[in-house]
């Protein structure tokens, strides 16, 4: 008898499972595309979330003056029980509007950090380049963070492990039959429905881009809300058999059944044709790098269909699963620079 070595079963299974939506070129695109997005919204269980969807009941908990920017922190309600606290920084450079860039932390201490506010002792390694929101404002943008679910100030409080906050509160709504990751991106679409409220932003012009689990929720709430006008997901986007399927992660990042129906390049179709820009960097030991490329030649593909060629870029950061600030901006400018956002 062999030597037991390790349970191969889904190993085997994640190498020869076929997908019943992978990109084909042979499919008829435009009936494939909505086979995919009705697949998608099913598998995040959205229609479940929004049977529990309530007003929106709005609080503004903070609106002060700081140096170049206005910062207003406000709490909404995106369904029954679930409490939302959202910075929002406005420039105070004196145009009319500013773009609107939704800035996404991922297993960080909680989105305090994008607006400069040191909680904890161990914010301080992750300053200045975890100040994903001061960052887009000095680049010209308003800009909008908000507690992801399970993370920070929103964290279930029946764990005492910050490593379990995000497994346990997965866990629970997969035997609810929801996903973190659908309710992430709900809460993305709630958020949005708050900008009108606020005169000072250009609610033509969003994009939205986060390092990690916030690149996650970047590009699958791109995929479910077509208000985003471009997505710039970072060290987060590749093949789940290069990622999720060969490395362990926190469970936040699984949607049960997904790899019967597609890989993660095979919904970049519901982003198309709006601008799509993949950070990722080379290093990465939990994203690996080859799943990285191999999954952009899909996305390629895709955007190909669309005629729309240009619109994709995968960048190549020189690091592992960082953030580094400079480089995403400067590759985000470029995006919305090419849509003409600074005319």
């Amino acid at each position: 008898m062999k030597e037991i070595i390790g349970d191969l079963c889904h190993d085997g299974l994640v190498k020869t499972m076929e997908h019943a939506l992978a990109f084909d070129e042979k499919r008829d695109y435009a009936e494939w595309k909505e086979q995919v997005r009705e697949k998608l919204s099913e598998l995040l269980r959205i229609k479940q979330i929004e049977k529990n969807a309530c007003p929106l009941n709005m609080e503004i908990e903070e609106d002060i003056t700081l140096d170049g920017y206005r910062r207003i922190r406000f709490v909404f309600e995106s369904e029954k029980g679930a409490f939302v606290p959202c910075y929002l920084c406005i420039p105070d450079t004196g145009k009319e509007k500013y773009p609107v860039a939704i800035t996404l932390q991922g297993h960080s201490s909680g989105f305090h950090n994008s607006v400069g506010i040191k909680k904890y002792e161990k914010d301080e390694s992750y300053h200045p380049r975890g100040q994903f929101a001061l960052q887009a404002v000095k680049n010209g943008y308003a800009t909008l963070s908000l507690e992801l679910r399970a993370i920070g100030e929103r964290k279930t409080g029946r764990t005492n492990a910050d490593i379990l906050m995000c497994a346990y509160h997965s866990l629970r709504a997969f035997e609810l039959g929801r996903t973190t990751i659908g309710e992430r991106c709900w809460d993305v679409s709630r958020a949005i429905d708050l900008l009108s409220n606020f005169k000072e932003l250009d609610t033509d012009k969003i994009l939205i881009t986060g390092n990690s689990g916030g690149g996650t929720l970047s590009y699958y709430a791109t995929c479910m809300d077509e208000r985003i006008k471009c997505s710039a997901p970072s060290c987060a986007f590749c093949t789940f058999e290069e990622s999720i399927l060969m490395v362990y992660h926190c469970a936040c990042n699984y949607i049960p059944d997904i790899y019967k129906w597609f890989e993660m390049q095979d919904v970049a179709c519901l982003i198309a044709p709006r601008p799509l820009t993949i950070m990722n960097g080379k290093l990465d030991a939990v994203f690996l790098y080859s799943g990285t490329q191999k999954g952009y030649e899909t996305v390629k593909k895709i955007y190909e269909k669309e005629g729309v060629a240009d619109n994709c870029r995968l960048v190549e950061k020189d690091m592992g699963h960082y953030w580094e600030g400079n480089i995403e901006w400067e590759e985000i400018n470029k995006m919305t620079t090419k849509m003409g956002w600074w005319k």
